[in-house]
């Protein structure tokens, strides 16, 4: 099968991240033609403008709807596309100039319906996004969870970096109304199907991340409520890893107990753990405001995800609430 490619970015109220996204993608170092389609989520900060300054270099489709949600947009972008396979980006990354051949060189000699791909901080990137991306990335911190491993049994790619061809879309119908989580419930359901998924390790994007403290650990703290949901809805995905940050945060808490009675070896040990993050992150990023700041992210990441789950455990594994009526903020309206 000859494949051809479609960019699919759905932007919520972002012109300048589309701007770099589309910069980074006007020098791709790929001969055969793409195309990318911009769906802009009920925006009130439009990108249009932005886009027609690019069209003269890329082959551009910008769409304009009802806010609902990346998930929606992205299946209304697949659903506009010409192509026959899709990548699905945020608009918050910038593309190395090999990104798109190391896409299509792997999928050209190993061909799979789905395939994710690492994210990593630019240069240019600010201290704090370089601490979150350290937190949310390193191996220290997830286990490499994200994208960082070579060799991942049944991968779920995230749709900041995501790939997936036209008959995998319409076999599932995309992704979900839940976000986050939207992705790797559509990764579950193409397994499901029998479909297969696979990671690209050279397939890295820069993953901006244009967050403060505040929106990371809202973020984070989502991930946690959503895991236990798509741990109802795919029961064999269910690990028992999804527990350590709440198992960590608990088990500080305990610690600092121990240290009011006397015993400070526990408490020693989350030093140890933190000091060892705060030095390695210090180091790759030549840094030591980032190797302090990778520290307070990586708290901030177990306290939010740890909390985030727990709460999210006691209301449907305890109190019996469906999903939507316990997170309702977490669940998109489709559009009409």
């Amino acid at each position: 099968m000859q494949i051809h490619y479609s960019f699919i970015i759905p932007v919520y109220n972002r012109p300048e991240e589309i701007r770099e996204l589309l910069q980074s993608m006007a020098v791709l170092e790929f001969s055969a033609p793409f195309e990318v389609v911009i769906i802009e989520d009920g925006s009130t900060i439009s990108s249009e403008a932005v886009v027609k300054e690019f069209e003269q270099l890329l082959q551009i489709n910008y769409h304009y709807k009802q806010n609902t949600g990346p998930g929606d947009s992205r299946n209304f972008g697949m659903m506009q596309a010409k192509g026959n396979y899709y990548i699905i980006l945020d608009s918050d990354v910038i593309l190395p100039a090999n990104y798109l051949q190391e896409v299509d060189s792997y999928l050209s000699s190993h061909f799979v319906a789905c395939f994710g791909g690492p994210d990593g901080a630019h240069e240019s990137f600010t201290k704090l996004q370089k601490a979150i991306n350290y937190a949310m990335t390193s191996f220290i911190t997830t286990g490499g969870i994200r994208g960082g491993k070579k060799s991942v049994g049944k991968f779920q790619p995230r749709s900041f970096n995501m790939g997936l061809s036209k008959e995998a879309f319409e076999a599932t119908g995309g992704f979900g109304l839940i976000h986050p989580g939207e992705d790797p419930d559509l990764s579950l359901r193409l397994l499901d199907l029998g479909f297969e998924s696979v990671l690209i390790p050279d397939a890295i994007v820069f993953h901006k991340r244009r967050i403060d403290w505040d929106k990371f650990y809202v973020q984070v703290n989502k991930f946690g409520m959503v895991r236990p949901i798509l741990n109802i809805w795919h029961p064999s995905s269910a690990k028992i890893t999804f527990w350590f940050p709440s198992l960590f945060m608990i088990g500080l808490l305990i610690s600092l107990l121990f240290l009011l009675l006397g015993v400070p070896f526990f408490i020693l040990c989350y030093l140890l753990y933190f000091i060892i993050i705060g030095v390695d992150a210090g180091i790759k990023n030549k840094s030591l405001y980032i190797g302090v700041a990778a520290i307070k992210a990586t708290f901030i990441q177990f306290f939010g995800y740890g909390t985030g789950f727990l709460k999210a455990i006691w209301k449907l594994n305890f109190l019996k609430m469906e999903p939507q009526k316990a997170f309702p903020k977490l669940f998109f309206k489709n559009a009409k």
